[in-house]
């Protein structure tokens, strides 16, 4: 009997918590979530030097933080710290790091603790793209896709979610992509590295969560192609849907997600009815989709992010 009666209360408390859980993302759909205050909080951004990663930390200066910018191109770097000096930062520090080295990412980790101090907002958001098909592409490239667009994660979260966790303050950011939520004709070692980290990011919030630490969150970010040279050539089939996307629009809705504690952010809005229909469309209309979509021709006329003479 005491058996029975332990698995119904079991099943009232999950009801009762599943309820209020419909009710909160019921209101917070109606009215706007409050956004948190990020004056003050260090702030780390990877791949700085450019890009996405030089619209967030404009973003952030913007909002008070204080930055601590790593990219593996110093000029580039530089250059972003100083349009965050006159886009109002104080505080701005720039490193020279190449993320894709596991011990560099410790050495300059350990050089910004001591300096700085403890991070309080990780945005993993260096990446690069090789644009090439499987078996065309060279075993090293693809080994440097996985070294920056994941393993990088798992150094960086290790240098610096300890504090976190002592401090119970901390936001982890993971700039995934769509790639990253489905696979892409010409993408396949770009795709399972941002699987990979969104995987990751994931995983580790479930862990954060299951040991109640309640100041660690996390926001992972899976946008379409962005217009910042990365993607350069790529096309869309259907622009009205899944449209070649603005970065100043993309770093808006990045830093609201992250005011706002959100942990998916998938841009545009059309890739949350992907997924949904991807959980039960049958395959071939799945692809059919994919067609009408233009993602097997995307990356036909791929250059990639031209390199500074």
């Amino acid at each position: 009997m005491s058996s029975h009666w332990w698995s119904a209360k079991k099943l009232l408390i999950f009801l009762a918590k599943s309820l209020l859980a419909l009710l909160e993302a019921a209101i917070f759909a109606l009215l706007p979530k409050p956004r948190k205050s990020v004056v003050g909080e260090v702030v780390l951004i990877t791949g700085a030097g450019r890009g996405l990663g030089r619209l967030l930390a404009l973003q952030f200066a913007r909002l008070g933080s204080v930055l601590v910018l790593w990219d593996v191109n110093k000029e580039g770097n530089e250059e972003t710290s100083k349009m965050a000096r006159e886009a109002g930062a104080t505080r701005v520090h720039a490193y020279t790091c190449d993320c894709s080295q596991r011990e560099e990412v410790y050495r300059v980790a350990d050089q910004v603790k001591k300096e700085i101090g403890d991070i309080s907002i990780l945005i993993n958001n260096a990446g690069i793209v090789t644009g090439k098909k499987f078996l065309d592409c060279p075993d090293e490239l693809m080994e440097k896709s996985f070294d920056v667009n994941f393993k990088a994660h798992l150094w960086t979260y290790k240098a610096f979610l300890p504090a976190m966790i002592a401090n119970d303050h901390g936001h982890l950011v993971c700039i995934s992509s769509s790639a990253g939520l489905v696979g892409v004709n010409g993408l396949a070692d770009y795709c399972a590295s941002k699987f990979a980290a969104f995987g990751f990011a994931e995983s580790v919030f479930i862990e954060t969560f299951a040991q109640k630490q309640k100041g660690i969150k996390t926001t992972i970010v899976c946008p379409f192609f962005i217009n910042t040279g990365m993607f350069e050539g790529c096309t869309t089939g259907c622009p009205s849907l899944l449209p070649i996307l603005d970065p100043e629009y993309v770093v808006r809705k990045i830093v609201d997600a992250i005011l706002q504690e959100q942990l998916y952010l998938y841009i545009p809005k059309f890739l949350y009815f992907i997924m949904f229909l991807r959980s039960f469309l049958p395959v071939k209309m799945g692809l059919l989709l994919a067609d009408y979509l233009g993602v097997f021709l995307a990356m036909d006329g791929f250059k990639g992010q031209k390199k500074k003479q």
